[in-house]
């Protein structure tokens, strides 16, 4: 039954019995037939179907929650009896925000070094994908803000508090307040992204309408803006720091307290080993910033 809920997982995702099978590497018809044999074998419809896929049935989205659930612990149980014989090996995916990048290697560096047979892919997800592919099994873990949105069906554990920067042309020195920045012409990133939510919040605090002459996914482009001195930015300071800002422009920090980043898993207990081990590196960095 694992592997049909595998792959009905995979049909959920892909919402397409083509594209699914592809992503399995088996046949459409061998894939509906296993989904035909699931539905048999738990006496109910799981998936709409008319000329082609037109989704999840009400028994179909509950036995989802269970699949996931399911092959969750499946794939933990074998991780851990590997591991019990090898030690931590294989691959974690961990999802990362943007703005948390130049600093992720505070977190996988450690990790790498005490695991030497473990490989790490890092994914920039947005903090909502960051929580929908940890609860779909498509990620180990990620790295997001804690304390702005609600988190889901994780758990976190603390790394850092980021804070922020006015960047911009601007020859000041010292710290800028918020309603300062507000009456800047502003390039940020755009709605979509946690940080800029964030950041807008902080702009109507301070008075204003929040809306940015222009906006952008790419820090390259809202930096390139930046470098002409028409307008200025609102980015993380370790972003700040991290980025090769143009020549002649430059970051003054934001008064305010700023929001937490922390590692978020999915509330499984045992965890797999992987995921045991990142747990571990991240608690140390987080008692290192207390």
């Amino acid at each position: 039954m694992i592997d049909k809920l595998s792959m009905f997982m995979v049909l959920a995702r892909e919402k397409h019995f083509g594209r699914a099978a592809e992503v399995l590497g088996i046949t459409q018809p061998t894939l509906s037939s296993a989904i035909r044999a699931l539905e048999e074998q738990l006496g109910v419809q799981l998936v709409r179907r008319g000329s082609r896929f037109q989704g999840l049935t009400p028994e179909g989205e509950r036995v989802l929650g269970w699949a996931r659930r399911i092959v969750g612990d499946a794939r933990a149980l074998q991780a851990e009896m590997q591991a019990s014989r090898k030690g931590v090996t294989g691959l974690l995916r961990l999802g990362v925000i943007p703005t948390a990048m130049p600093r992720i290697a505070e977190l996988t560096g450690p990790f790498l070094r005490r695991h030497p047979e473990a490989r790490v892919s890092i994914l920039s997800r947005s903090s909502d994908e960051i929580r929908e592919q940890i609860e779909a099994l498509e990620l180990d873990a990620g790295v997001t803000y804690l304390d702005s949105e609600p988190l889901g069906r994780v758990q976190s554990l603390p790394l850092y508090r980021e804070t922020y920067c006015l960047i911009s042309r601007d020859v000041s020195q010292g710290p800028v307040d918020w309603a300062e920045a507000a009456e800047r012409p502003l390039c940020l990133l755009t709605p979509d992204m946690q940080n800029r939510r964030i950041v807008t919040r902080h702009l109507v605090e301070a008075g204003s309408d929040a809306l940015p002459r222009v906006e952008s996914t790419s820090m390259l482009a809202i930096l390139s803006h930046v470098a002409t001195g028409d307008w200025a930015a609102i980015l993380p300071r370790s972003l700040a720091r991290g980025l090769p800002l143009p020549e002649g422009v430059g970051a003054r920090d934001l008064v305010g307290e700023g929001h937490m980043v922390g590692l978020v898993t999915a509330r499984r207990e045992p965890h797999p080993p992987l995921v045991e081990a990142l747990l571990r590196s991240a608690d140390l960095i987080e008692k290192s910033n207390q």
